[in-house]
């Protein structure tokens, strides 16, 4: 069950937009504070409102009576803030660095659409240097499956979409020159299964991308909505953690059944159950939402290979070494969770690489990381994480506890400096030395580095030279 509030954020979630003045909010001792401003909403565009001023009051229309905030819930006071399109709201605010009770100023905002951008997905490129050659890989980060399903259904063609931002992406990535592709779906947990179905559409020709069984065990394929629309069919793989489901596990599998690209990462979350929103306001229809919805669990999905993403996810063919623990997190974990089962499968053209290509990519990442001092580090941090994990007891003498933490911090100092030593940094007195510094995504790197190694294949790098 989803409140209406709960619901409200859910919507938000699934299109990446809201109506509001786009201001990231927090409360801060008993105070709403703006945590930052989104470009292009009606708070950038007027300039008035910084970040970590307070907000003590909030009014409705150029004349409503102004409610005093301090001390009431974060989500009440959003609910207030909010507000449809064009529509305007008084916000009484103290500076920041005010002291409480030094004079407020009140600001008149129109509420506009806000799109959620930070949260779309995004593109980057990664140069491999290998001797002589370079290869550059394009970088799809994918964060959610959404779609402004509102905006699609009012008849908006250019309604914000995973699917639309991500053919973008590629077709940007392709005029500036890519030799291969790796679509991130770390933590993604899904969303909307029409976007999933359209992605993978992106990549292959034409065909089925998933199967979904009722309870009733009638068999509904959903295939590919665009055949022959696909936008890149040059090396690709598809980077996936514990974290990655449902809609996630449906494209991944989707792209290893048909052989279209390689899954690298950790075995995803195995979320295969089908779910459709019950919204209960239409039993009051005309009012404001009320009574929030019903998320039912109507069947589960299936991959084209007959085998449910339920319980088991999609295996990596190469794996990552990953902080995340498959013990503790995942679809497996859970008590009641349903059971891994197969069907049928259903026709299509798949084109898998060979044992040989298989063995030769395991065996090239395996001496990569051998040698690479990030791997090294990435592996040690894993390993002191799962150790502290492992300790179930925890002291509650202070002095104790300090020296615990202390220790701590000292044996993360030690991996970090013996890293930054083999890559030629400059070490570092305390950890505090290096925040704000970008730690390297070993994952990141060493699947593209993966890439590299696949448009290495000889059916690779025929497509890669006809593209040049």
């Amino acid at each position: 069950y989803f409140s209406p509030r709960n619901s409200e954020e859910y919507r938000i979630q699934m299109s990446l937009s809201y109506d509001g003045i786009g201001a990231s909010l927090r409360l801060q001792d008993e105070y709403v504070q703006v945590l930052s401003i989104i470009p292009g909403g009606p708070a950038a565009v007027d300039g008035s409102l910084k970040p970590n001023d307070r907000i003590t009051g909030v009014a409705q229309g150029p004349d409503g009576e102004m409610a005093d905030v301090v001390g009431w819930r974060l989500d009440d006071v959003v609910d207030l803030i909010r507000g449809p399109g064009g529509t305007v709201v008084r916000l009484q605010v103290l500076r920041a660095g005010a002291a409480p009770g030094d004079a407020t100023e009140v600001l008149a905002l129109t509420r506009d659409k806000i799109k959620l951008e930070a949260q779309a997905a995004k593109s980057s490129r990664i140069t491999i240097d290998r001797g002589d050659d370079e290869f550059v890989v394009g970088v799809v980060a994918v964060p959610s499956f959404y779609q402004d399903y509102n905006a699609k259904a009012a008849g908006e063609s250019d309604y914000t979409s995973t699917t639309a931002d991500v053919r973008r992406l590629v077709k940007e990535l392709m005029d500036e020159g890519v030799d291969g592709l790796l679509i991130d779906l770390r933590n993604n947990g899904g969303g909307h299964l029409s976007e999933a179905t359209a992605l993978t559409g992106l990549f292959i020709d034409e065909g089925p991308v998933v199967q979904l069984r009722d309870t009733a065990g009638r068999v509904e394929v959903l295939n590919d909505p665009t055949p022959g629309d696909f936008v890149y069919d040059g090396p690709l793989a598809v980077l996936v953690n514990r974290y990655s489901a449902s809609a996630s596990e449906i494209f991944a599998g989707a792209i290893q059944d048909y052989g279209r690209g390689i899954v690298i990462g950790q075995q995803t979350y195995g979320k295969g159950t089908v779910q459709n929103l019950y919204p209960l306001d239409r039993y009051a229809p005309g009012r404001d939402p009320r009574f929030g919805q019903l998320t039912l669990t109507i069947g589960k999905y299936y991959r084209v290979s007959g085998e449910s993403t339920q319980h088991r996810g999609v295996s990596p063919v190469i794996e990552l070494a990953s902080s995340v623990d498959v013990n503790l997190v995942g679809e497996s974990t859970r008590d009641a969770a349903l059971p891994w089962d197969q069907i049928d499968p259903t026709r299509y053209r798949s084109t898998d690489l060979t044992t040989a290509d298989l063995d030769g990519l395991m065996s090239a990442f395996e001496s990569r990381s051998s040698e690479d001092p990030d791997y090294s580090w990435y592996l040690r941090d894993i390993e002191a994480d799962r150790a502290s994990r492992m300790n179930g007891s925890v002291s509650l003498n202070l002095e104790t506890r300090e020296q615990e933490r202390e220790a701590a911090e000292a044996e993360s100092l030690a991996r970090e400096n013996e890293r930054r030593e083999a890559q030629g940094l400059d070490s570092v007195e305390s950890l505090a030395d290096i925040d704000g510094e970008e730690m390297p995504d070993v994952a990141l790197t060493h699947a593209a580095e993966i890439v590299a190694d696949l448009t290495g294949l000889p059916d690779a790098r025929m497509a890669r030279n006809e593209r040049q």
